[in-house]
């Protein structure tokens, strides 16, 4: 069963593109999603310093694929055959037994928080967002461009664009999927985040890059980098996956891939336990994600790679750009696909 507060299909704030990784690991149809739902092909990247200069590079084939998160999480729900229960909040959950009682309606052994950063679960189990966690925090608009704007965009949508921050304490990025705009910037903190997105948006209209007219209406968003908070995973009947375990890549920030396998990686540890869900029978599931995304670093700092002083400089660098911005922190490309259990 899956229970979410809102309504789907919903709006997601998210850059909003998969690998191919993700596509081999959910099994996803390119040919017959992108029928009825946007799916960009990505063959390059514009990458750069806001302010500064910037570079293209090129692929020979896809890396990657532009998708909208409200069209791709409802697809997936709906093929999932889960039952639901939308629109509904999780308000009390307490123990009886080896059972949950949730909402004073249902009763379950196991219990999985996938509610992202903020999620009721994770706080059960006592993550406390905002005052012992180093988030990122980002800003994000995807809205779909009139005539006008399509025809003043010069953003091309096989190329999505990245721009770091001069401090590299964060980056925007600019992506165009079909006649869908999507505008964001994160950072290690939020210290005058709204005001360092106008700054942004001002760029990319001055270079010509977006129309002039775009909507003003971004939305807020926070993700924790793996290892620098270091979340409780699991406890008896209950486990976090994806952002509400805290497991974006600390490179790029990047929370698909990391929600999908932590999925594969949950739902196998579970088939496991067979019907036994202490957290003795859980730990499998810790073993994993450390096998999987590597030990949790020191908690604190912010992204790896934006620590290096000198990662500005070498942002410049067409080999550094190619094969450790893109293809190592962005793209994972050195690591193979995660198979799910057949058995799923």
């Amino acid at each position: 069963m899956v229970m979410d507060k809102v309504l789907f299909p919903r709006d997601k704030v998210c850059a909003g593109w998969i690998t191919p990784a993700v596509v081999e690991a959910l099994q996803l149809d390119t040919e017959d999603y992108g029928r009825q739902h946007v799916l960009q092909p990505i063959t390059a990247f514009r990458t750069g310093l806001i302010d500064g200069s910037d570079r293209v590079t090129r692929y020979p084939a896809t890396v990657s694929y532009g998708i909208r998160r409200r069209e791709l999480d409802d697809y997936l729900l709906q093929r999932s055959g889960a039952r639901l229960r939308l629109g509904q909040a999780l308000e009390s959950l307490r123990r009886d037994g080896k059972q949950w009682i949730v909402n004073d309606a249902i009763s379950t052994p196991l219990v999985i928080g996938a509610g992202g950063h903020f999620c009721p679960v994770a706080r059960y189990m006592g993550a406390n967002p905002g005052a012992d966690e180093h988030a990122i925090a980002a800003k994000e608009i995807e809205f779909e461009m009139s005539p006008a704007q399509r025809d003043a965009c010069q953003v091309r949508g096989d190329t999505p664009e990245l721009y770091f921050c001069q401090d590299m304490k964060g980056y925007g990025w600019c992506f165009r999927k079909g006649n869908y705009l999507n505008i964001g910037l994160g950072r290690e903190d939020n210290h005058r985040l709204s005001e360092q997105v106008r700054h942004f948006c001002d760029f990319l209209k001055q270079r010509g890059r977006i129309p002039q007219d775009i909507p003003d209406s971004f939305h807020g968003h926070a993700y924790l980098l793996y290892g620098h908070a270091v979340r409780k995973q699991i406890d008896d009947g209950m486990l976090l996956v994806g952002d509400a375990a805290g497991l974006a890549y600390p490179q790029s920030g990047e929370g698909i891939r990391p929600a999908v396998e932590s999925g594969i990686m949950a739902a196998a540890t579970i088939l496991e336990a067979r019907g036994d869900y202490g957290s003795e029978q859980l730990l499998p599931y810790a073993s994993r994600l450390v096998a999987r995304f590597g030990a949790a670093a020191a908690p604190g700092g912010g992204p790896a790679f934006m620590r290096n002083f000198f990662a500005g400089i070498l942002l410049g660098n067409k080999w550094f750009t190619r094969h450790v911005v893109l293809d190592r922190w962005f793209l994972h490309a050195r690591q193979a696909a995660m198979q799910a259990d057949q058995r799923l």
